[in-house]
């Protein structure tokens, strides 16, 4: 690496969820960016957000005063891509740009959705309190996973009356995926032309998740164990790419100031410092101002939905109570 790239790689930050389960990070969405820039050879600093446990712009990349969001413009992959910071995938003329492109689609797809169930439906909430809400009081924790497990109920378009059918389509798909994706790979070290590319970033992060998240007992993970050469295709890369010890510019720390605004993708990133040195007051900007205003408005928010889970499903519990009275639990006089 040049001195100037050296310069330029020392500016660049990935952001993403906490580490855990052995790995860097066990959030899903951001094992394959962090793998991606692991197989481009980029140097980065690692931090942790822990200060928006249930935001889709996580992970996010910071690059000089700018900062890419996962939520915008394709995703961080894509912003790197197009930003000539790291760009691993082949183009259109290629003769195998079809096959790639039909593979990435299935793994964003069929495979991204068995992953989104497995965490907030098919699971109890342990595992994905531990990756999105460790840091959060037990009662909010339970709230906001309550919360996101709807939503994405809502999202699959998951009722009570369709669930058997609708978790058996998903796992099919799940099955069908992993069967295209054993033939594509085969016995070979990478997916195409024996590198690695964006498909091999998101397909290890997936598999990684499977082999060392999700429980034994998961749907998924059984049947992903059914294919050879998928589990010695990702032990083999998670030794070659992340065991051992990280390098120095890649070690992990806490975040406490993320940006949550959406309004273009290249935007100002902030810095922040493990050690602060003690300054001199002086009086506060207009966008600390801000920034603290939301805070309140952040933790105020997040008492009322406490409260307001606490009434609703009170209230629940209480109408079921009644509704079993009149159907015949009731004491006779």
């Amino acid at each position: 690496m040049s001195d100037v790239e050296a310069e330029r790689s020392g500016n660049f930050v990935l952001v993403t969820r906490k580490g855990g389960f052995g790995l860097a990070t066990a959030c899903p969405s951001c094992l394959p960016v962090y793998l991606y820039l692991r197989f481009a050879n980029i140097a980065f600093n690692l931090l942790y957000d822990v200060t928006n446990p249930d935001s889709d712009h996580i992970p996010y990349f910071e690059y000089g005063y700018y900062v890419a969001f996962n939520n915008e413009k394709g995703g961080v992959i894509e912003t790197l891509k197009q930003e000539g910071i790291a760009d691993l995938d082949p183009k259109a003329p290629s003769t195998y740009f079809s096959e790639w492109l039909s593979t990435k689609a299935l793994i964003n797809t069929w495979l991204a959705t068995a992953i989104e169930y497995e965490i907030w439906v098919a699971s109890d909430s342990i595992n994905a309190c531990k990756i999105y809400f460790s840091d959060l009081p037990w009662l909010l924790a339970k709230v906001l996973y309550k919360k996101q497990s709807q939503a994405v109920k809502r999202r699959l378009g998951i009722t009570d009356v369709n669930a058997s059918e609708r978790e058996e389509e998903i796992y099919r798909n799940a099955t069908l995926a992993y069967v295209a994706s054993s033939l594509r790979l085969g016995d070979q070290s990478f997916f195409f032309e024996d590198r690695p590319t964006s498909v091999d970033a998101l397909f290890l992060g997936h598999a990684l998740f499977v082999l060392h998240v999700l429980p034994d007992t998961s749907v998924l993970r059984i049947d992903f164990l059914k294919h050879d050469n998928l589990v010695k295709y990702a032990e083999n890369l998670k030794r070659q790419f992340l065991d051992g010890e990280l390098p120095a510019t890649s070690i992990p720390r806490s975040h406490f100031d993320a940006s949550t605004s959406k309004s273009n993708s290249r935007r100002k990133a902030s810095h922040w410092s493990s050690k602060p040195k003690p300054k001199p007051k002086r009086e506060k900007t207009e966008d600390e101002k801000i920034f603290r205003r939301r805070g309140k408005y952040f933790f105020v928010a997040q008492v009322v939905a406490v409260l307001v889970f606490l009434s609703l499903f009170g209230g629940v519990e209480r109408a079921e109570l009644q509704d079993g009275d009149e159907d015949g639990f009731a004491y006779d006089d």
